[in-house]
């Protein structure tokens, strides 16, 4: 009897063993199916993303080890196959002014903490934004690879484009404003030294626009010697709306010849224009002045070409009142 009972004990502990067997096989192989359907998933996900992944091996030799497909979105349908075939194929791409960016990059000389923001040429001839996560790999503490992520930030530096420009620019005539002008002003007052001229202009009858024609024909006149000014607006002559009729124009790297002439030719301009327009007349009082050296003297020189302008305002009135008079 005893040994009955043994052999029933044996083989349920038997059974119970092949049981737990049999759900250990099963919960492994829902797991293996449940990672191998994770990592498709996560292949999937890598294979169609837009962001650009990479490893690229910099020693013994460089070379890419791995492009996502993605590539191909920017760069042309062949750009995976490309840049295997020809590593260095990277320095052509980029734009000239990140070349030495991409190199710090590949031979370690970066800060890999930051993102890296530069611009690439696309398949159209293109440059395009990418902002890049870079980590480098090393071997006994030589670095041996990088590898990383570029995501395209085109509409991010378009809004930050956009964000600059209305800060720095007058919203009725779209030059530049008096918060852009003064910020130049203490550029060249506490950090760049230079030869500097600068012209003041203040329209004579916007007031007499505004109460007889309205705003409306006042605001005309205000861009409309916008655009007259901003014709003669270069790499070194800003020209910005500080006030609601007044313009400056500051000249870097000047003469006092240079800003003299400059203002002989803004008044041939704007002669030039009135005798076309048939609406709008434009008058303008200006007054300049010159420094040979720009630090510590910007608010000097806005103050004496201020005084300047404001003189021949007051001449032109005197002038006016003498032929009324006559």
């Amino acid at each position: 009897m005893v040994s009955i009972q043994f052999f029933i004990g044996l083989m349920a502990g038997i059974c119970i063993s092949l049981l737990f067997t049999l759900y250990l096989h099963r919960r492994w192989n829902n797991q293996k199916k449940e990672l191998i359907e994770n990592q498709e998933r996560l292949v999937e996900v890598v294979e169609n993303t837009k962001d650009i992944l990479y490893y690229y091996q910099v020693k013994p030799e460089r070379q890419f080890k791995y492009l996502s497909p993605s590539l191909k979105v920017f760069f042309g349908e062949d750009a995976v196959q490309r840049n295997y075939k020809d590593p260095d194929r990277v320095y052509k791409s980029i734009h000239p002014d990140y070349y030495d960016i991409l190199h710090k990059k590949i031979i370690g000389e970066i800060d890999y903490n930051q993102p890296i923001v530069q611009r690439w040429r696309d398949k159209d001839g293109n440059y395009r934004w990418f902002e890049e996560y870079t980590t480098p790999i090393y071997e006994n503490g030589e670095l041996v690879a990088i590898q990383g992520v570029l995501r395209n930030i085109d509409e991010k530096i378009k809004l930050q484009q956009d964000l600059e420009y209305r800060i720095h620019h007058d919203s009725l005539t779209h030059i530049y404003n008096r918060e852009f002008f003064q910020k130049q002003m203490d550029k060249f007052d506490k950090q760049v030294d230079t030869s500097v001229g600068i012209i003041l202009c203040d329209l004579d009858e916007l007031k007499y626009m505004n109460d007889n024609f309205g705003h409306k024909e006042g605001d005309a006149l205000i861009k409309e010697a916008a655009k007259v000014l901003n014709k003669f607006s270069s790499e070194k002559t800003i020209v910005a709306r500080i006030g609601g009729d007044e313009f400056a124009i500051l000249v870097a790297d000047t003469n006092k010849e240079e800003v003299e002439k400059l203002l002989a030719d803004i008044s041939r301009e704007i002669h030039k224009y009135n005798e076309q327009s048939t609406n709008i007349k434009i008058k303008m009082s200006a007054g300049i002045a010159f420094s040979s050296t720009s630090i510590g003297n910007m608010n000097e020189l806005f103050a004496q070409a201020d005084k300047n302008m404001y003189r021949e305002k007051k001449a032109k009135k005197q002038s006016s009142k003498h032929a009324l008079n006559c």
